[in-house]
């Protein structure tokens, strides 16, 4: 027997071996299948307009997190909290500054306050910081005739300064820490970063504590893990938010925003409902408010451990499942600094196959259920925003903290179809 022969059979056994191993999970989704049959015999009950009769479909996001997708889905927490929050009437004063009590206890910081979301925490840090809390000056805005009004992008641009920009904050671009000192002159308000590592931070305290100059920290998707929540104010950070419609698991529009007690009473004061201030249209409700709270509460007693070994074992199945499929290979890790749950990297030899990572994934897309993957692409970047980021490496990848029960077989299974066709195809 030649040696080519030999090599044949040893691939052919060891994807033997792959298939037989994924045996149960094939079993499972046969079983799915079913259920989902008899499930869609199952009638709706009221007559308010569902997604399919406004043309919509729902899709299975393995993508993660991301705002144009819908965020997350609220916790069951979260879910009852703000339903029993719409029944009453309260004071949307006395309840921020309640949560703002409840948020400092929690975070060890002295005050915080709820926002629409991580861009909205920006827009009433920046406006309380040019403005503070003279009536006068928040009327003015996005007027700063005669007010401090540069804010420094410690790190460079991106995305969401748009949110500083339209409270009136003009942007002064600092690359590096090194360039930080410079960038700082009397017309300083505040100093902005997507850092969030230990070093870089306390680096830069040094630096805007002697000029005098509050800074913020961006950690708008930097939870779990949930050490974060506490970890910025332990560090002296003057101010810090987070989206609440992410990994939080809270209403999609809130976020949080912590820190000092000066600082957010200045935020607060140029924020909804406040009638003629520049950030009013950022509106939160009670339902938000509380929401929100019972998504924090969550995060302070849950073991994320527990939930990693989950999520991993999902995207486990997904990658036991594409590797019956000759030629494909998978890995799995965990992104530090945000986004970090375990993630699924799928690769095989795209010019062999006959299709390329941005074709699988509109095949997965467009299939039923519709099933959207993370790609090196972004529908929701403007095209200038885009040209200014440096673009990430186009990977087909699960993220698996968005997939729910039962989803990582439909998700793997589907994959596989796909590249098994494209790979016999190209044969």
């Amino acid at each position: 027997m030649s040696k080519e022969n030999i090599h044949e059979r040893t691939n052919e056994r060891r994807n033997f071996l792959k298939v037989l191993a994924a045996a149960p999970l094939f079993a499972s989704i046969a079983s799915k299948s079913v259920a989902s049959t008899v499930a869609a015999t199952i009638k709706k009950s009221s007559t308010a307009p569902g997604y399919a009769s406004l043309g919509i479909r729902p899709l299975i996001n393995a993508r993660g997190t991301y705002t144009y997708l819908s965020g997350s889905l609220e916790l069951p927490a979260v879910r009852q909290a703000a339903g029993d929050a719409s029944f009453q009437f309260v004071d949307l004063y006395e309840l921020q500054h309640a949560a703002g009590k409840w948020l400092a206890k929690l975070s060890g910081a002295e005050s915080g306050m709820v926002t629409s979301g991580a861009a909205g925490a920006i827009a009433a840090a920046t406006a309380g910081c040019i403005a503070g809390t003279n009536p006068d000056y928040i009327w003015q805005l996005p007027d700063t005739t005669g007010l401090k009004h540069e804010v420094v992008m410690l790190g460079g641009r991106n995305a969401f300064d748009s949110a500083i920009r339209l409270a009136g904050g003009k942007l002064v671009i600092a690359p590096t820490g090194n360039d930080l000192q410079a960038a700082i002159t009397p017309q300083t308000a505040m100093v902005y970063t997507t850092w969030r590592d230990n070093e870089r931070i306390t680096n830069a305290l040094k630096i805007t504590r002697q000029a005098g100059v509050p800074l913020l920290v961006d950690g708008s998707s930097a939870i779990p893990p949930f050490e974060n929540f506490t970890r910025f104010a332990k560090l002296g950070v003057d101010f810090y938010c987070f989206s609440g419609g992410k990994g939080l698991g809270g209403p999609q529009c809130s976020g949080l925003l912590i820190g000092r007690k000066d600082l957010i009473d200045a935020a607060l004061a140029n924020s909804c409902p406040w009638e003629g201030s520049v950030c009013r249209a950022m509106k939160v409700g009670k339902e938000e408010i509380m929401g929100i709270l019972a998504a924090v509460d969550y995060w302070s007693h849950t073991d994320l451990a527990t939930l990693n070994q989950e999520w991993q074992r999902r995207v486990e199945r997904i990658a036991k499942l594409v590797e019956t499929v000759p030629g494909v290979t998978t890995s799995i890790a965990i992104p530090q600094g945000s986004n970090s749950y375990p993630t699924l990297t799928i690769k095989w030899d795209e010019q062999r196959f006959g299709l390329t990572v941005d074709q699988c994934a509109q095949q997965m897309r467009e299939g039923e259920p519709r099933i959207e993957m993370l790609t090196g692409a972004n529908a929701s970047l403007l095209a200038p925003v885009r040209k200014m980021q440096t673009p990430r490496p186009n990977l087909l990848q699960v993220v698996s903290v968005t997939l729910q029960p039962g989803e990582d077989l439909t998700v793997g299974n589907r994959l596989r179809q796909v590249l098994d066709k494209a790979r016999k195809q190209s044969a």
